[in-house]
């Protein structure tokens, strides 16, 4: 069983790492092609800002849960970090429960926003883009966190799965 959760867990971090790395790499295109048109040709792509915000936001809520997964997401660890081994680990996991529940919670408020977007067919004013897209990625991005959390910590112990990389930290 451990093993399926294993290759699932790996195979979903491999496609949200391309899938992060593709929005960069498409945003970096279009803003290189964008700076060539304003430069040499004087005309300027009118969606290129949009369109790279968007690819922005697809490429951070989709990098999240590889940095979530190894637990090296943002948090105030300087007290953390001189405790003693068994009060360190209880808040760390504190720390991990208080990330899937705030990560559920943001997922659960954004859906009415979701819902709402699709619904009336909100676009982008310059791409005319649909909004429910790049404004999905947050709730997705979310979630997956939370569920790949919450297989860390389901998993620690087992087979080498281990908790936070707090090498940053020393």
């Amino acid at each position: 069983m451990i093993d399926a959760v294993e290759k699932a867990v790996a195979w979903l971090l491999a496609f949200t790492r391309a899938a992060s790395a593709i929005c960069l790499m498409a945003s970096v295109l279009i803003n290189f092609a964008n700076i060539i048109g304003r430069y040499f040709f004087s005309v300027s792509i009118p969606w290129a800002e949009e369109i790279m915000l968007f690819l922005m936001v697809g490429c951070v809520f989709t990098g999240c849960c590889a940095v979530a997964w190894q637990g090296r997401h943002i948090r105030m660890d300087v007290l953390i970090s001189v405790l003693p081994p068994t009060p360190r680990r209880l808040l760390m996991l504190l720390s991990e429960l208080v990330l899937i529940a705030a990560a559920i919670a943001v997922a659960y408020f954004s859906w009415p926003v979701i819902t709402q977007l699709a619904a009336f067919d909100e676009r982008s004013e310059a791409a005319n883009f649909p909004l429910v897209v790049p404004q999905s990625m947050v709730p997705i991005g979310y979630v997956l966190m939370a569920l790949l959390v919450a297989i860390r910590l389901l998993t620690t112990g087992r087979r080498g799965a281990g908790g936070p990389d707090l090498s940053h930290t020393s």
